[in-house]
């Protein structure tokens, strides 16, 4: 039987996705010469201009290979027929497409034209293995360090092995072989230079021991940061926060009325880790259900609107929408008010 060259990778686990990625990218090299990769994203782009792309031959290289992120939100019936239709044909074309979701499924409708045995969920570790997946990590490279500086860094990056690689190469940098890290190295290196993006602007936003001016004041610098650095995209950053706060949604349907969720229904949902649970404990403390329906249509809003409108308005839109979560609760406003 054909081989299927369409692959559904979901689940948090950032890092063993990449892997997995890679392993394709090198079969698919190893079998064609050379490919042609590209990179999108769901949210912007059409299913129909993938899918065209993915019928036509590479003009520079034998086969193309396009990783499609935020695949959950291919929902439209017209565009999970389209794909279909690729992926009954792909056995014969040597591209290959990588549907890629940080959540732990997508529509039921596009996961059903993937073949089972090129479906994967990636989920996160557990808390207990996480101390010891970072040790090796650092051993491999020729470092070591104290327990003390191990917690400190879990606390500090997102806890996805990718995040955890890119942060602690840093060490690889600053650091001769051999050297063993210690909290201060830890503070020195990671707390000056931590790399912000929409899960960090969210657990500032949802921080429920400060108050409103000091999460909006703490979530601006953020922000500012975010769009400064020269991976900043509007359309990822909402992407990220619509993320969490449906992730919040889940949370409060979760411990609706007196219930309360096992650790099993918990990661079911998504909310593996106690770093993570904390999180969204944090947050529903901070915006209730009723809330959090409305924070989502007003970012839901602010991504038509720049996506309509380009990027002249990006900045003026997103510090308003970090306001009027903040502040306002998700209401919309025609003016800044004292709080």
């Amino acid at each position: 039987m054909a081989e299927s060259k369409v692959y559904l990778f979901t689940g948090p686990e950032a890092g063993e996705k990449s892997d997995a990625i890679n392993v394709l990218r090198e079969d698919a090299v190893k079998k064609n010469g050379s490919i042609d990769e590209y990179k999108y994203y769901a949210t912007d782009t059409r299913i129909t201009d993938v899918v065209s792309q993915l019928r036509n031959a590479s003009l520079f290289s034998p086969a193309l290979f396009i990783v499609l992120r935020n695949a959950e939100s291919i929902k439209l019936k017209s565009d999970t027929d389209l794909l279909s239709d690729w992926v009954k044909a792909s056995s014969d074309s040597p591209n290959v497409l990588v549907l890629v979701s940080d959540e732990n499924s997508v529509d039921k409708k596009l996961e059903s034209k993937i073949p089972a045995a090129n479906k994967k969920i990636f989920w996160e570790m557990f808390e207990n293995q996480k101390p010891q997946w970072l040790q090796n990590f650092l051993r491999k490279n020729g470092y070591s360090a104290d327990a003390e500086a191990i917690e400190l860094i879990l606390d500090m990056v997102e806890n996805n092995t990718e995040s955890l690689r890119s942060e602690c190469s840093r060490f690889f940098y600053c650091f001769e072989k051999g050297h063993r890290i210690s909290v201060s190295d830890v503070e020195k290196i990671l707390a000056h230079n931590r790399t912000e993006n929409a899960f960090t602007l969210f657990e500032a936003m949802a921080d429920s021991s400060r108050s409103p001016a000091q999460r909006l004041e703490t979530s601006l610098d953020i922000l500012q940061k975010i769009r400064a650095s020269r991976d900043s995209n509007s359309v990822a950053l909402i992407s990220g926060l619509l993320y969490s706060f449906r992730q919040l949604r889940t949370w409060h349907v979760l411990h609706s009325g007196s219930k309360t969720p096992s650790e099993q229904e918990l990661r079911a949902a998504g909310f593996i880790g106690k770093k993570n649970q904390a999180r969204y404990m944090s947050a529903a403390r901070v915006w209730g259900f009723g809330t959090v329906s409305s924070i989502i249509a007003l970012l839901d809003s602010s991504d038509i609107e720049n996506r309509e409108t380009g990027a002249a308005l990006e900045d003026t839109r997103l510090f308003m929408a970090i306001y009027s979560i903040v502040i306002k609760n998700g209401l919309f406003f025609s003016e800044y008010s004292d709080f």
